[in-house]
């Protein structure tokens, strides 16, 4: 009989028998009432009464039922914390007993037992399991550190555990290297800025040596890691993915989509023209390939990764494009995205394929396939211009089945084609029109409505298509509203009324409509419409008939810093929702945001650094600096020391204006108000106000992005010129789902000083780029410099005194903070609100002078001397200068900071 028994029972009183069985002498009786209690709990029944006498039975060398009791003890020691304490001798026992099965056990149930009062009397326990003789100990103890981590981190650290863990990296054991790379792991997660790894060219052979014998997740623990690394050189590179490449042919999927999501970081190190990343591409395409042949949820898992792939580097999979083609018991699912990978992959060597299966997909039964179909049709011939005519052919040919959803579709995709390629397929329009009785859907009527505008000229009854519509003006949807006002307008340029009494009742009993709408986009362009017409038709001419730009081969394409963001994620759920974790994992703030690694040059490692500085030749004019930025994520800059930062020609003789106290005032409010730094006006309807601002010793740039025109707005990016302190985005500018007209976004894009550094006028100039699907755009703002002061600028009495000391008082800069009615503690404290410390304060002579110092991002130090007189509100600020700062300009701004401050 198996134990189903024991879920069947449903007697009153069973609490009192449970107790009186867990009691009984016989080991057998004690065993059968734990699974009984194992049982009621399991179906919700509230045996926590019972917790003293389940304890008991921890005495015992039956590992079965130590299991059973454990299993307990991990449900309800939270709710009974006082009576869980009972149980840590127990522990301590186990985790020394003779047989490893049992020691693992007790190290498991520690971890799992997330109370506090206990956790402080496992940490020996937990110390001699990391040390333990026997593997499957030492591996569980690893795992129990996260966890430990997870409910009290302080105490992990304090206890010396992460040292241990890091030690167990060069375990002989291999699951013992896979279990602790894994704890690391996690606890990274949870501190990102944290070097916890300590990932070199040592751990990573110990890692890949381990990676060869461990279990299959294990090897996914190893190639997760494996793919934050960044190799030095192409040569480590290199090695690291012929090693890795082995696992491309494992029978776990997971462990495949980890490999590949390694050697996909690494391509990015290869030359292309290298022999090697030939052959490690066509290895890459196998691999892929089998995964499409198990099960259907395993398949599109697969797909949603294969779609980053082949966007990232269509050549993988280029020869491969059948095994995308849809076969008829293929979930709905499984099949949108093979059709959406097969025009990723369409050219001109593989269009007849894919345009003989899409039109035998149009005939399919499945609505959404059907239409899905169709609009890769016309995607092909937007994207493969040979076969644009093929293409139009084969959407006539649906259009004339007659099939209501196929020729709506069709119609919306056939608009797409016009406007790809104009003037080249018009003479299908009459067929079109045949067919505008049947459409009732917003897209495909707005799709009909701007041909007819579009071409009005050459449709002789356009004029009666467009009022057909006109009639039912108010019930139709908004898209249509819009086209139908633009086409009216089109049509009436294009045909105009031959006079001037007929051009003003056409425009008014035609567009008049729209005045009484309650959607005010609608509204304003109908008054737009009707003044331009009334006024100035030459004007409206030229505006609502000017040339268009044509549309994009790929509209669906992901933003190229956030794809590069997926495909670090390859095999997780990023890459399958194809956001970052930071979109959709709660708590996600401090989770890290990953980048591809930067191309070495043939210079070595130092390449990037020599490359980055000499993109933007000369301060000049921001046009001719940021034109050719490349707008990608930002460029992980090796940061420079102190001493190197002070060297660079920023504090170099030249810098000798001195700026005036009103330009200081000025500065310091910009960051406390929003200032629009671009106009929407010059940047074809965006506008970008913001500030800066410093928050909990990190530095932003707040934004408000903001859509004035007409149309949606994706693919943001943005890119800085070199500058005085270096300052460079830390992540990519966060806004993931397109920018809809009139609506606003609000981005707080975090900032670093280790980018590359050019002397600016003045000092604190920023010149910045923003790209969007539009366009690129340039403006230039001023940091406050207050901005720039540091938490840990507060110098050691000992080392200020030496340091004043040794200054000599040639060029000592005088400042006076005019009418400031304030006493010395409280002044010291409004100016350490700014990061300007008070090292020391004495009295001489009734004044009372403070000693000040703060230190820059750069690591220059900046000593003051402050001196206030009681009753006169005029104080005087002091600064010698010093070897680390001799720059006037900079000397004068930071102190005439002191007035701001206060």
């Amino acid at each position: 009989m198996t134990d189903s028994k024991y879920f069947t029972t449903n007697k009153k009183g069973e609490i009192f028998e449970l107790k009186a069985e867990l009691n009984n002498e016989k080991k057998e009786k004690r065993k059968e009432a734990v699974k009984k209690v194992i049982a009621a709990m399991t179906v919700g029944k509230d045996v926590s009464s019972l917790f003293p006498d389940v304890v008991n039975c921890m005495q015992t060398d039956n590992l079965e039922l130590k299991k059973l009791v454990y299993l307990y003890l991990m449900n309800y020691a939270k709710s009974q914390p006082d009576m869980a304490i009972m149980a840590v001798n127990s522990f301590v026992k186990d985790c020394e007993d003779p047989n490893p099965l049992i020691r693992a056990l007790a190290v498991r149930t520690m971890g799992c037992i997330r109370v506090d009062k206990i956790t402080e009397y496992l940490c020996e326990p937990l110390r001699k399991c990391l040390k333990d003789e026997d593997p499957y100990v030492r591996k569980t103890a690893a795992v129990c550190v996260a966890k430990l981590h997870d409910i009290n981190a302080q105490m992990v650290e304090d206890q010396g555990f992460l040292d241990s863990l890091r030690d167990l990296i060069a375990d002989s054991n291999p699951m013992v290297v896979a279990n602790a790379v894994a704890a690391l792991s996690e606890i990274s997660e949870s501190h990102p800025n944290s070097n916890l790894l300590d990932l070199n060219p040592q751990n990573i052979n110990k890692l890949l040596t381990a990676l060869n014998e461990c279990t299959e997740w294990g090897q996914i623990f190893i190639l997760d890691c494996l793919s934050n690394y960044n190799p030095k050189d192409e040569r480590e590179a290199q090695s690291i993915c012929e090693r890795v490449t082995p696992r491309l042919s494992h029978a776990n999927s997971a462990v495949v989509l980890s490999a590949v999501k390694v050697l996909m970081k690494f391509l990015e190190l290869l030359p292309k023209e290298s022999d090697y990343y030939n052959t490690l591409l066509k290895k890459l395409s196998p691999p892929l390939v089998t995964l499409l042949s198990g099960e259907p949820e395993v398949q599109y898992v697969a797909l949603r990764n294969i779609n980053l792939i082949v966007q990232k580097r269509p050549e993988i999979l280029k020869q491969e494009i059948k095994v995308f083609f849809v076969k008829y018991n293929d979930p709905i699912y499984v099949k949108l995205e093979k059709l959406d990978i097969m025009i990723r992959l369409a050219s001109q060597a593989n269009i007849a394929q894919v345009l003989a299966e899409l039109k035998e997909y149009a005939t399919e039964v499945d609505v959404d396939f059907v239409r899905k179909a169709v609009r890769a049709i016309g995607r092909c011939a937007i994207k493969v211009e040979q076969s644009a005519e093929r293409c139009v052919s084969t959407l006539l040919d649906l259009i004339q089945t007659k099939v209501n959803y196929v020729v709506q579709e069709a119609i919306v995709v056939i608009r797409d084609i016009f406007r790809k390629y104009p003037n080249k397929y018009e003479s299908i329009i009459a067929t079109l029109c045949e067919n505008l009785d049947s459409l009732d859907e917003p897209d495909a009527r707005a799709a009909m409505i701007w041909i007819v505008g579009e071409y009005a000229e050459r449709i002789d009854n356009a004029d009666e298509l467009l009022e057909s519509f006109l009639e039912g003006f108010h019930d139709e949807s908004t898209q249509v509203q819009l086209t139908l006002l633009t086409a009216i307008v089109k049509l009436f340029l294009k045909k105009p009324s031959e006079t001037q009494e007929e051009t003003h009742t056409y425009t008014h009993t035609n567009i008049s409509p729209s005045f009484d709408s309650d959607n005010p986009d609608l509204r304003d362009r109908g008054y737009i419409y009707w003044r331009l017409l009334s006024t100035d038709p030459v004007t409206a001419k030229e505006v609502v008939l000017s040339e268009k730009p044509l549309i994009s081969e790929e509209t669906d394409l992901i933003e190229p810093t956030l794809l590069d963001e997926l495909i670090c994620h390859i095999g997780s759920l990023a890459s399958v929702y194809h956001k970052p974790p930071n979109a959709f994992v709660e708590g996600s703030h401090g989770i890290h945001r990953k980048h591809l690694p930067i191309q070495h040059g043939s210079a070595g490692p130092a390449a990037p650094i020599e490359q980055a500085q000499s993109v933007i030749p000369s301060q000049g004019d921001l046009l001719g600096d940021l034109l050719n930025l490349d707008l990608g994520p930002p460029v992980n800059v090796p940061q420079q020391s102190s001493m190197q930062m002070g060297a660079v020609d920023l504090l170099g003789g030249g810098l000798d204006s001195l700026v005036t106290v009103c330009m200081f005032i000025f500065l310091y409010l910009l960051s406390l108000f929003p200032q629009i730094w671009l106009p929407a006006v010059k940047a074809k309807g965006l506008e970008i106000s913001g500030t800066f601002s410093r928050r909990q010793g990190q530095m932003y740039m707040d934004m408000t992005f903001t859509n004035k025109a007409l149309q949606h707005m994706t693919d943001f990016a943005i890119q800085f010129n070199k500058n005085s302190f270096g300052v460079i985005p830390t992540t990519p500018l966060p806004i993931h789902t397109p920018l809809m007209p009139s609506q606003s976004i609000e981005v707080s894009l975090p900032l670093n000083t280790i980018g590359p550094v050019m002397k600016m006028d003045p000092l604190n100039n920023l010149q910045v780029a923003v790209k969007n699907n539009i366009d690129v755009f340039y403006f230039s703002g001023l940091i406050p410099l207050n901005i720039f002061f540091v938490e840990d600028g507060k110098m050691e009495r000992q080392v200020f005194l030496a340091t004043w000391k040794d200054i000599p008082n040639e060029n000592e800069l005088q400042y006076q903070i005019k009418e400031c009615h304030l006493n010395a503690d409280t002044v010291s404290g409004k100016l350490q609100n700014d990061n300007i410390y008070t090292i020391a304060k004495r009295n001489v002579e009734g004044q009372d002078m403070l000693y000040q110092s703060l230190k820059l991002t750069n690591g220059i130090w900046i000593l003051a001397e402050l001196r206030i007189q009681p009753g006169n509100p005029n104080y005087t600020v002091k600064h010698p200068p010093n070897l680390n700062s001799p720059n006037s300009e900079l000397r004068t701004r930071i102190l005439m900071g002191d007035n701001i401050s206060l």
